[in-house]
């Protein structure tokens, strides 16, 4: 049972659900992609909702690169199972094992931009043409481009200059073969929204969002959790701190803060009070200035 929820929390809310319904009435094999954190998990909270008492009526999937927080996959497991839907994974080792794709080298090397052709092979293998996803505008200048039901083309690219018109809420789904749709209920939410619904529907999330004692690395401003896919620097060393993680992704790139916010109240004024997007702690945004577009142009979600 929730809290009292924000009026424009609930304005909200019910604006995604209504997003997330026109989904599945426009298209015929729609797919929830699922990170494990706190945006994918209140997307697929509010899919749920929309059409209680029913099941899910389409599948969650999960691109894993070998490098996620093992804490992300052990709640991924759980959840899914809770809620009753059906889960759906692919592996970039695969991607990496078929040729589809080449493991980057050297001591700053990430798989998480091969993320998208796993993906893009994932939606044509299973023939899903709509994805909805838990991106939001306020996230990063690129994702602010995007509307709530975004066009990709025959190869899964993304055109920012070639998107439909949503005038008073009307959603244009049409495609031809081939093509398919990225679709982003939570658009208008920020994380302060994101942090404050999942406090009112009292959701369960990650541990790696809490404060924690972990072993990290310092490195160009971040704090990288230690693990194997990392490899200490020239004069680098493991230190013990207590850190959370604001986004959960491949730990070769997501950068943790020191923090001692133990609880989703905690969180809530910290983010409040941040100056710093919650992105500003990913090492793949910092490749350069439109990293992300171009991430997103090829594909990425």
């Amino acid at each position: 049972m929730r809290t009292y929820i924000l009026p424009h929390l609930s304005h909200l809310e019910s604006e995604a659900i209504f997003v997330i319904r026109e989904a599945a009435a426009q298209f015929e094999r729609p797919v929830l992609l699922f990170s494990g954190g706190k945006d994918s998990i209140v997307l697929t909270h509010l899919s749920v909702k929309a059409f209680y008492p029913a099941r899910l009526p389409f599948p969650i999937l999960h691109i894993d690169t070998g490098h996620n927080f093992p804490e992300t996959l052990e709640f991924r497991d759980r959840f899914a199972e809770r809620v009753g839907a059906r889960l759906v994974v692919r592996k970039v080792q695969d991607s990496i094992d078929r040729g589809r794709v080449a493991e980057e080298k050297g001591p700053n090397s990430s798989r998480n931009t091969l993320q998208t052709v796993t993906l893009l092979d994932a939606i044509e293998e299973l023939q899903f043409d709509a994805a909805l996803g838990g991106g939001r505008r306020d996230e990063e200048k690129a994702r602010a481009k995007e509307r709530f039901f975004s066009h990709r083309n025959e190869f899964g690219q993304w055109d920012p200059k070639n998107q439909r018109p949503e005038l008073w809420n009307l959603f244009n789904g049409r495609k031809r073969f081939g093509e398919h749709f990225r679709v982003f209920p939570l658009s208008n939410w920020t994380e302060l929204d994101v942090w404050q619904y999942i406090a009112a529907e009292r959701l369960e999330i990650p541990c790696i969002y809490f404060a924690h004692e972990r072993d990290v690395v310092r490195r160009d401003g971040m704090l990288l959790a230690r693990s194997d896919c990392i490899q200490l620097l020239p004069g680098e060393t493991w230190e013990r701190n207590l850190v959370r993680f604001r986004t959960v992704g491949d730990m070769t790139c997501t950068g943790g803060l020191e923090s001692s916010a133990s609880s989703v109240e905690d969180i809530i004024r910290e983010v409040a009070a941040a100056r710093v997007t919650e992105r500003g702690g990913r090492a793949d945004d910092r490749r350069s200035e439109t990293s992300m577009e171009d991430r997103k142009v090829e594909g990425y979600f």
